[in-house]
């Protein structure tokens, strides 16, 4: 889902990247006001923790692979504001450092994933999170998301002039349904682990962060240093769309980093690397995420 530089045309990111900068500025403002205190310490952990599922990426048929967007569930554990921020947050170290999506796109999937995907996903919680509803609201609003972003994805790379036969965006978009269930599917049962752990959290969270903290910890961990190795190889959905395209070529990168791939390029022996980068990319984002929730606590209006 992350769109590398090269497949959108110029007025398309640039006019993506001028509206991702202000989007994300006001929700960061509104997350001061709403971000409980004792919410604030989940930011840097939820922060790490789907930062380590998105690099375990699983078979969807048709030789493509899907992975947890996670919007859902960050916008049903921290509020949508900060979901927001966490997922930017993500989205700019998964560009910057391991060359996952493009630096000039950056605005185009932040607006995908951070903005209209977080938001999308939180709007079955919001209006039936509280009643008989709840798991249904919780699996649909993380199907949402990913068929929001998706859209969204295949939207703009139509109006970057690229052609989508009907064939080829029927196949995506079946596809993306079909990561779609699993992130609903994966998004209810991870929110309902922790809910089974701290009853009520969501409601009255203090006394139970510690423990959610440890668990979540603990999950990240064990996902970066050996989900990864276990992951799937296929491409995802967007580098599958883009084969059968014939764009996938276009692709590419304003400079490289060592993290390139998420793979730690001079690590050995050779299964060592995408442990090391899951490693190495848990520490930055659990240190943003963290840094952030001090920084939205501290410019809160008094």
């Amino acid at each position: 889902m992350h769109i590398p530089d090269g497949f959108l045309a110029t007025p398309v990111w640039a006019a993506l990247d001028l509206a991702a900068i202000p989007a994300v500025g006001l929700i960061a403002r509104r997350s001061q006001a709403g971000l409980e205190d004792a919410r604030a310490p989940l930011l840097g952990v939820m922060g790490a923790f789907v930062f380590a599922a998105q690099m375990i990426n699983f078979p969807v048929g048709v030789g493509t692979s899907g992975h947890l967007v996670g919007g859902t569930l960050l916008a049903c554990t921290l509020g949508p504001s900060a979901a927001v921020v966490v997922m930017t947050a993500i989205l700019a170290v998964q560009a910057l450092v391991f060359q996952d999506g493009g630096l000039l796109a950056l605005g185009a999937n932040v607006m995908n994933m951070a903005v209209a995907g977080v938001l999308a996903g939180y709007l079955p919680f919001h209006y039936w999170g509280q009643g008989p509803w709840r798991r249904a609201a919780i699996f649909l609003g993380g199907v949402l998301s990913v068929l929001v972003s998706a859209f969204l994805t295949l939207a703009q790379l139509r109006i970057s002039g690229i052609p989508m036969p009907s064939a080829v965006l029927g196949l995506s978009m079946a596809l993306f349904l079909v990561s779609a269930l699993v992130e609903g599917a994966v998004t209810l049962a991870v929110f309902g682990a922790l809910e089974k752990m701290n009853p009520g959290w969501v409601r009255k969270p203090a006394g139970a962060i510690s423990r959610l903290r440890g668990a979540l910890a603990a999950g990240a961990l064990l996902m970066a240093s050996l989900g990864a190795l276990v992951a799937s190889g296929l491409p995802d959905g967007l580098e599958s769309a883009a084969a059968k395209l014939g764009i996938h070529e276009r692709a590419w990168n304003l400079f490289e980093t060592p993290l390139l791939d998420y793979e730690l390029q001079f690590a050995e022996p050779v299964w060592m690397r995408k442990v090391a980068a899951g490693l190495v990319g848990l520490a930055i984002i659990y240190l943003l995420c963290a840094a952030l929730s001090r920084w939205l606590l501290r410019r809160r209006s008094p």
